[in-house]
């Protein structure tokens, strides 16, 4: 159990966003802020490989990305659940998409378990 996260870590499937994960996560999370720009999701949506490029992605991050894979994008990558999300909404997948990758189920099972509608995109 490290200092950072206190008793968070033992617990089965928690990813703590700590300073380390930050550090790791710091280039993938740029660029996912970077989409708040109209500008830059054009740019992105235009060429996406080309604008990764430019933001400094690894391999790794630019093959998790196109692969739209955000369970490993937090988990193994430092990826911050709300910066990516905007990548999310630029791609067409929403808030009911990472859901369900975090929970390991598809779409259609995690909205099963929701009590309220969610807007298509969500």
């Amino acid at each position: 159990m490290s200092k950072e996260t206190g008793h968070s870590d033992h617990i089965p499937g928690t990813h703590v966003f700590t300073g380390q994960r930050s550090k790791r996560g710091l280039k993938l999370n740029r660029f996912a802020f970077s989409l708040n720009q109209a500008s830059n999701r054009e740019a992105y949506l235009q060429d996406a490989e080309a604008y990764m490029d430019n933001c400094g992605l690894s391999s790794w991050e630019k093959e998790k990305v196109l692969a739209r894979d955000y369970k490993s994008l937090v988990e193994e990558g430092g990826g911050s659940i709300y910066m990516l999300l905007k990548l999310g909404s630029v791609t067409g997948e929403g808030l009911a998409s990472l859901g369900a990758q975090q929970r390991g189920e598809t779409k259609e099972e995690f909205m099963q378990t929701r009590n309220v509608a969610l807007k298509e995109n969500e």
